[in-house]
């Protein structure tokens, strides 16, 4: 997909590819969503992980409550 915004008559056919079809009544509010998605997603992929472990390395349960309130 590119930069540009999904239009309604692109959601309905990537919906159907998907074998998801959608009324036609929803449409605009499919293609409003995407585009949400999409820019959260966008922001999501500016951030730098690069110092954050893996999830596989959390501990539940050996935190440190050291933190001054």
């Amino acid at each position: 997909m590119s930069a540009a915004e999904l239009t309604p008559p692109q959601a309905a056919l990537w919906a159907a590819r998907a074998g998801l079809p959608v009324p036609a009544g929803r449409h605009a509010a499919v293609a409003a969503t995407a585009n949400h998605i999409h820019s959260v997603v966008a922001v999501l992929r500016e951030l730098d992980f690069a110092d954050t472990p893996p999830a596989a390395a959390y501990r539940a349960g050996e935190e440190n409550d050291d933190a001054a309130v």
